[in-house]
């Protein structure tokens, strides 16, 4: 089988968007990290420490939408480039605040900055690499993820400590993403399709969202990736207290062994698992949906494993919800490259920015809150269950365990929409090229 070329100037590009989707995740990291000084100076209550993801979020899937569509028509290295300026020097910003509301208007800024980069970014890939290599770039892209949460993780304690302020980590975060910005605009980009077996056609398209919403497999890649990004920001969100208030480990402790379960698993399962989708998709073009399916199948059975399994030695928690986690991050690979078999070159930022409305508005939001009402409700059974009249950490460690077994449940429904997705793909991604095909000729 010819396939078509790989633009010339593929890895380099691939290197700057992977830099910035690395900051892209540890600028969004930062309040969470250093919230418990922000807490204490301005007295806030857990509601507003909570607002101030919720609101970030929300902002970032609605604003992802229009800027997306931006993305088919306009130049993606502009968008891009501007965007990187504009959450860079809104994490700045994010330094100056003196009190709760000019912090949380600030970070919704800063979410509609870092709304512009993953459609437009994801468009790019794929019209840098062929089909069967963009799983492999696309988890190069995304390292940029558990890497970012490694750096944060490890380095912005040292610079509070450093500097003796929770404000310094946002100015020395902004100093890297405003150079990466002008690097963008640099950005020689490939023509739309390019990386098509058959070439795009160029024309806009009439009503671009109703187009993409009426694909089968995306719907269900859209469901899928609200239950996959329900589990995992309820696992970031709550993995540090619960390994504190379950396993009496220290902050420093929990902090570390969350680094590791999140992080370092990325960082194989994003490379080896984006060349072992490319590989399976060369034999069979459903593999790489597949294989995601399987890799839901495992990160289920073993967070629910390690979960279930109670109070058992640490290191071993650690292991068994470390490996289920590993697989997890095969869902990038295998969904993201996917959208854009099934979706034609001049859409694929508008699929992606509705993508990324159904996982962060429904998803990313509804994890913590969910899981943590969940937890309040077991708590209480808890502590009705003993006898007792009054709450305790004891009881608050029970219930924030318990209320995680929605994670592998919510990885276990990722799986069987990913299966879902596997028996309309084949139809849809021969409509797609069909359609590639007319529009050629027209």
């Amino acid at each position: 089988m010819q396939h078509p070329p790989q633009a010339a100037n593929a890895w380099r590009i691939l290197c700057l968007l992977f830099l910035a989707n690395l900051f892209n995740f540890f600028d969004r990291t930062i309040p969470a990290i250093i919230i418990e000084p922000i807490r204490m100076e301005w007295s806030l209550s857990d509601f507003q420490i909570g607002l101030i993801g919720t609101a970030f979020t929300i902002i970032y899937a609605i604003a992802g939408v229009p800027l997306g569509r931006l993305a088919d028509t306009g130049a993606r290295r502009k968008i891009m480039g501007w965007g990187l300026a504009a959450w860079s020097g809104l994490t700045a910003i994010n330094g100056l605040a003196w009190n709760f509301w000019s912090f949380l208007l600030v970070r919704m800024g800063v979410g509609v900055g870092e709304a512009s980069y993953a459609p437009a970014a994801n468009s790019l890939i794929g019209d840098l690499f062929p089909a069967h290599r963009r799983a492999r770039a696309m988890g190069i892209f995304m390292l940029g993820l558990p890497l970012g949460l490694l750096l944060a993780y490890f380095t912005i304690g040292a610079m509070v400590k450093a500097f003796d302020s929770w404000r310094a980590p946002f100015f020395i975060a902004a100093v890297p993403g405003l150079v990466l910005a002008l690097f963008m605009f640099f950005i020689k980009e490939p023509q739309r399709g390019a990386a098509e077996a058959v070439k795009s056609a160029t024309t806009p398209v009439d009503k671009p969202v109703r187009k993409v919403l009426a694909i089968r497999t995306f719907w269900w890649l859209v469901i899928a990736g609200l239950t996959f990004n329900f589990a995992t920001y309820a696992c970031n969100s709550f993995m540090v207290p619960m390994l504190q208030r379950y396993f009496l480990l220290s902050l420093q402790q929990a902090a570390l062994a969350t680094g590791v379960i999140v992080g370092v698993t990325g960082l194989v399962g994003l490379t080896l698992g984006g060349w072992v989708a490319d590989r399976l998709h060369l034999k069979n073009e459903r593999g790489r949906l597949l294989f995601g399916a399987f890799s839901m199948f495992v990160a289920s059975v073993a967070t629910g494993f390690a979960l279930f399994s109670g109070r058992i030695e640490i290191g071993l928690f650690v292991t068994v919800f470390s490996i289920g986690w590993l697989f997890s991050y095969n869902f990038y690979t295998c969904v993201y490259t996917s959208i854009q078999d099934v979706v034609e070159p001049r859409l694929r930022a508008t699929a992606m920015a509705l993508f990324f409305a159904g996982l962060y508005l429904l998803g990313g939001g509804l994890g913590p809150v969910v899981v943590g009402l969940l937890s309040d409700h077991f708590a209480q059974t808890a502590m009705s269950a003993a006898g007792a009249v009054e709450m305790t950490e004891a009881f608050k460690a029970v219930g924030l365990h318990d209320a995680m077994y929605l994670i592998p449940a919510a990885l276990f429904l990722a799986m069987l929409c990913l299966v879902q997705a596997a028996r309309s793909f084949g139809r849809d991604a021969a409509n797609m090229r069909a359609g590639l095909v007319a529009a050629a000729a027209a």
